[in-house]
């Protein structure tokens, strides 16, 4: 089993240990030349957090890792944690311990799958070894098959235990994504030459190596892109020169990859991996739908194709550069440099009023959001970092001031918008940094923090280079706000709204929490001034492979 996940690519599973899956967990520790790697074993102190840690990897890696859980408690754990990641079709293997000889009543199951079958992919229970590693190579590809989601195999402790043998691991067989057509791809390329002000609009692809692709076309063809960089992974970067409205916003074609369903801007077609007329019920998908799309109004002219963007991308590229002259090249360079200049522009106007926005409340205590990412942006523009957590809850400041260039930059929301997700998908995206020179960023809210604070321990012991910057506005604002509006309806005043929505009588000492679990912290910051030291502390410890907490009492939102 180790041997299928090794060819895989598995670069690490996490795990809360359980009897359920010893087996395979002392072969994971003990197997191979170089035992405990490809798939490195990560502990994980709760389910939950195993799960979100292998959806902040996958966001950032475009490639799923690995999650034990056992029998029906674990899974039940990681239950919401597995919603999120379905919802955010995002791939992860979880690999579900089954022991019937042990806890026969209290902890298994017939169909332990069945707890999370209406928000998983597909599953398996197999019925011996054998089975096991097919079903372990096809829980893999059905994963990273669009739509992508989280898939869940059942094994037997009895499997984990069996002595292999002569067995042989089944050939693995890759998935076939699907593309256009060849001439789907000569009309798109031609579509791209003829055209005065050619567009793409970029959604999220499936790997980096789909963004290289992306830009590839985007510069051969000289066009303007959109990007959704700045509120999600895996799409195009959005300071490239021909990321913007460009020179002239009057566009003539506009070909969409993986863009938004309600986009009723795309003149031409828009290729899409889950075309809302996908059949659902040939998938496994169960019972949960999908988020709803609003009705679109006026989409003449809009053609959606039902193709993988990604797979498609280097045919449309061989078409081009067949039908590409030297007449259109001059064009292509001359319109590329236009957008460039326009864009250039633009961007330092908009940086320009960004920037005197951001400025009110710059010295006010407790600290504005605007404030906190402000001051960290100068000293991380130079370094290879990942923005790991949501933002809507901290005001989204990084918009429109950091610049999102990489696939990873910015992970996005989580899913479903269930609280507790922030810190363990922090820790997932610090495993993707650990060995490429690159650091994530967590600004982290205090009321999540609280639900599954183990992660940090996580962080500690794996020494991930994650700083976690606490949003510490000391209770739960967003219900704060729902009550005072509430209360003001009924004509009941809000003098008592902080019953039940605040973090008060005793205020939670974050740096003191982050120290018992092994990271280095300082705070609570109050004093504004006081940022930009603390943030150099933490990102000199970061850089030196160890995680940092950042203690701040925060504007509430």
């Amino acid at each position: 089993m180790v041997q299928v996940l090794k060819d895989l690519n598995i670069e690490f599973i996490a795990a809360n240990p359980a009897s359920s899956f010893e087996g395979l967990q002392e072969s994971i520790v003990n197997y191979g030349k170089a035992p405990n790697t490809m798939p490195e074993l990560i502990t994980a102190l709760h389910e939950e957090s195993a799960v979100d840690m292998a959806h902040g990897y996958a966001k950032c890696e475009g490639a799923p890792m690995a999650v034990m859980l056992h029998g029906t408690v674990g899974l039940q754990h990681a239950s919401m944690a597995i919603y999120q990641a379905y919802h955010d079709k995002t791939p992860i293997i979880i690999i579900v311990g089954r022991d019937d000889k042990f806890f026969r009543q209290e902890q298994t199951a017939n169909d332990i799958a069945g707890l999370t079958r209406a928000f998983t992919k597909w599953d398996a229970q197999p019925k011996s070894l054998r089975d096991s590693l097919a079903a372990i190579q096809r829980a893999y590809k059905e994963a990273i098959t669009p739509p992508m989601g989280p898939t869940v195999i059942v094994i037997d402790t009895e499997f984990q235990k069996e002595e292999a043998g002569e067995l042989k691991i089944p050939t693995y067989t890759p998935p076939v994504f699907e593309t256009i057509n060849k001439k789907q791809a000569k009309q798109i390329a031609e579509d791209l030459l003829e055209a005065n002000n050619p567009r793409i609009q970029v959604g999220k692809l499936r790997t980096p190596e789909g963004i290289i692709d992306a830009i590839e076309l985007a510069e051969l063809s000289g066009c303007s892109v959109r990007t959704a960089a700045a509120n999600l992974s895996m799409s195009f970067p959005e300071r490239h020169p021909q990321t913007g409205n460009g020179h002239d916003t009057n566009y003539d074609y506009v070909l969409g990859l993986e863009s938004d369903g309600s986009d009723v801007s795309i003149q031409g077609p828009n290729l899409l991996s889950n075309a809302e007329n996908r059949d659902l019920a040939d998938i496994g998908f169960g019972f949960i739908r999908d988020p709803v799309i609003p009705p679109r109004r006026d989409l003449s002219g809009r053609n959606d194709i039902t193709a993988d963007a990604q797979a498609s991308i280097p045919m449309i590229i061989e078409q081009y550069k067949r039908l590409q002259t030297k007449e259109a090249l001059e064009i292509v360079s001359v319109r590329a440099m236009q957008h460039a200049t326009t864009n250039t522009e633009n961007y330092q106007k908009e940086l320009k009023n960004t920037l005197e926005k951001k400025r009110k409340g710059w010295s006010s205590s407790p600290v504005s959001l605007a404030r906190l990412y402000s001051e960290l942006w100068p000293l991380i523009r130079e370094l290879d970092w990942c923005l790991s957590s949501p933002t809507v809850f901290s005001s989204r400041h990084h918009v429109g001031l950091w610049d999102h260039n990489k696939p990873y930059s910015y992970l996005g929301m989580h899913g479903a918008g269930g609280i507790g997700y922030c810190i363990g998908a922090s820790a997932g995206a610090g495993l993707a940094a650990k060995d490429r020179d690159r650091i994530v960023i967590n600004i982290q809210c205090d009321g999540d923090l609280n639900y599954t604070p183990g992660s940090l321990w996580t962080a500690a012991h794996h020494k991930l280079p994650l700083l976690t910057i606490m949003h510490n506005n000391r209770g739960y604002h967003q219900e704060v706000m729902y009550l005072h509006y509430m209360a003001g309806v009924r004509g009941r005043g809000s003098d008592r709204m902080h019953i039940g929505t605040t973090l008060r009588e005793p205020f939670i000492d974050y740096a003191k929490l982050a120290e018992a679990y092994g990271v280095q912290s300082e705070g609570p910051i109050e004093d504004p001034e006081k940022l930009a030291a603390a943030y150099k502390r933490g990102i000199k410890t970061v850089l030196s492979g160890e995680p940092y907490l950042i203690d701040v009492i925060t504007e509430p939102r």
